[in-house]
This record gives C-alpha cells, sequence and structure tokens, in this order.
C-alpha cells in the first residue's frame, strides 16, 4: 500500500466564499459589513438596556442577555474573516487559524442553542408552575444553568476539532465556503475520516437534538396549560410571553437542522444561505425580534437611549 506522504500536509485553506467573481466581493463586503454592525449594535444595545434598568433585572432579561452576548461573539468568530476575504484576491486561511475558526464556531453555536433551551425552560416554569417561579428561578439555579450552556459546548468542539486534527490534508486545500465547517473539511482529508463521521454522527446528534427536544417538551406543556385558561385575554398574554422565543427557535433551528441533519456526501455549495442564515443573520435579528412586541425591553431602551443623549450633550 502507497503510504501518505506526510510532509506535503497543508499549511492553509482557500476559502471560495459566497462568490469568486470580482464585480461582487464590494458589495458582498458592504452587505455584511452593515449587517455585522447592526448586529453588534443591536446586542449591545439590549445588553447595556437590561442591565442598566432595575425592572429588567429578572431570569428571563438575565439568559437573553448572555444570548446577546454570545451571539456578538459567535458573529466574530465568521463576520470578520469574511470581510477580510472581500477585499483580498488571496483568500487564504491558515490551518491553525482554520481549526481555531471551526472550535469557536460549534462552541459559541451550541451555547445559543442551549440557552434557547434555558430561556424556554424558563417560560416553561413562569407559565406552568407561577407559583414556584421565584424558587425555582432563584439566581444561584440561572447562574449555574448558564455556567452550563457556556461550558458544556466547549468540551462538544474540542472533541471535534482534536479528531479533526487527526486527519491527514495533503494536496486539496480549497474549502467550498465562507468558513471552516466540519463537513467541507472532512471531504478534503486524504486519510480515513470513519471516526470523525461516526462521532458526528451519533455525539454530534444527541448534542443538536437534545435541546431541541427540550424546548419542544417545554412548549408542549405551555402550549396545554394555556388551553386550560378561561379567558381569551389570559391565553393572549401567555402566548405573546412565548411568541418572540419561538420566533427566534424556528429562525435558528430551522436552518441549522438543513445543514447539519443530513449526509456529509449531500453537502454542498446550497447550504450556504441556510449557513448565513443560523451564524449571521439570527444574531443581527435577535435583538429586533425579542424588542418589538416587549414592551418592558422598549422602554429599558428608551430609558438608555434618554441616558444616553443626556451624557453625550453634557
Amino acid at each position: 500500500m502507497e503510504r501518505i506522504n506526510h510532509t506535503s500536509r497543508v499549511s492553509e485553506f482557500i476559502l471560495l466564499g459566497l462568490s469568486s467573481r470580482p464585480e461582487h466581493q464590494m458589495p458582498l463586503f458592504v452587505v455584511f459589513l452593515t449587517v455585522y454592525l447592526v448586529t453588534l449594535t443591536g446586542n449591545l444595545l439590549i445588553i447595556l438596556a437590561i442591565h442598566s434598568d432595575s425592572r429588567l433585572q429578572t431570569p428571563m432579561y438575565f439568559f437573553l442577555s448572555f444570548l446577546s452576548f454570545t451571539d456578538i461573539c459567535f458573529t466574530t468568530t465568521i463576520v470578520p474573516k469574511m470581510l477580510m476575504n472581500f477585499l483580498s484576491e488571496k483568500k487564504t486561511i491558515s490551518y491553525s487559524g482554520c481549526l481555531t475558526q471551526m472550535y469557536f464556531l460549534y462552541a459559541l453555536g451550541n451555547t445559543d442553542s442551549c440557552l434557547l433551551a434555558v430561556m424556554a425552560f424558563d417560560r416553561y416554569v413562569a407559565i406552568c408552575d407561577p407559583f414556584h417561579y421565584v424558587t425555582t428561578m432563584s439566581h444561584h439555579c440561572c447562574v449555574l444553568l448558564v455556567a452550563f450552556s457556556c461550558s458544556f459546548p466547549h468540551f462538544h468542539s474540542l472533541l471535534h476539532t482534536l479528531l479533526l486534527n487527526l486527519l491527514i490534508f495533503c494536496d486539496a486545500n480549497v474549502i467550498h465556503h465562507f468558513l471552516c465547517d466540519l463537513s467541507p473539511l472532512l471531504k478534503l482529508s486524504c486519510s480515513s475520516t470513519f471516526v470523525n463521521e461516526i462521532v458526528l454522527m451519533i455525539e454530534g446528534s444527541i448534542v443538536l437534538v437534545t435541546p431541541f427536544l427540550c424546548i419542544v417538551f417545554s412548549y408542549a406543556r405551555i402550549f396545554i396549560t394555556v388551553l386550560k385558561i378561561p379567558s381569551a385575554s389570559g391565553k393572549c398574554k401567555a402566548f405573546s410571553t412565548c411568541g418572540s422565543h419561538l420566533t427566534v427557535v424556528t429562525l435558528f433551528y430551522g436552518s441549522i437542522f438543513y445543514v447539519y441533519l443530513q449526509p456529509l456526501s449531500t453537502y454542498t455549495v446550497k447550504d450556504h444561505m441556510a449557513t448565513i442564515v443560523y451564524t449571521v443573520l439570527s444574531s443581527m435579528l435577535n435583538p429586533f425580534i425579542y424588542s418589538l412586541r416587549n414592551k418592558d425591553l422598549k422602554q429599558g431602551l428608551r430609558k438608555l437611549m434618554v441616558l444616553s443623549s443626556y451624557f453625550f450633550f453634557l
């Protein structure tokens, strides 16, 4: 059997991005720069509004502030490199840089997933067991839930990054994507990816689907409880507290399931749009979705704007 030459291992990858046409690069740069700035501004305003308004010091907004912070970090892992590549003829990323981006892509993406599950549990307790809400969702419990949501995904990400680092990449180094994702990288390897694919299929699916099942279970119980409320106004009020979260969950999981719950061999360029939705667009839209129908958060944002204007004109 012919031995693989380890000295030919690639030192960098080429990210083809969203388009290879030169005339598309500047328009794409402007679009994604705008999206990135809106994402940073919107999520930062949510964090500042929550921490500056005493009325927003509740578990729901506590989780939302961490979701906004994670969205900022998640987008920053991806978009700045995209923007650099739009303006560069040599769209390369180093081997270590590629693995680092993939690590944070999975760590922060799954942190988002866990936080969405925690927020669904918070709504479940608030609607289905309101008399024990204060004791169940104590500050200590909220901190533990956030700590788990932010730490556990790093073990999942580290596992796949270490397994990928064991593979050999010989000559092929062109990634048909705008980021370093696991599926297109496995396609480039000239060594066996059997273990990687098995772990991805079993462990990866469990990590991805488990938070979603927790959300489904929480909302199934919420739906049953709300249907038992006699007044129509009471039902509308209960559903209104969940509408924003359900919209975010649908946007996030709809796109992420489309990308990852399919065989590795079927992964194609058409999945780019779905990847953009859960990596870039959802992080930008979350602040608008949560603040659009939330009176308390709107008031908190207005208060923050008034304070900012006051200090600006001092």
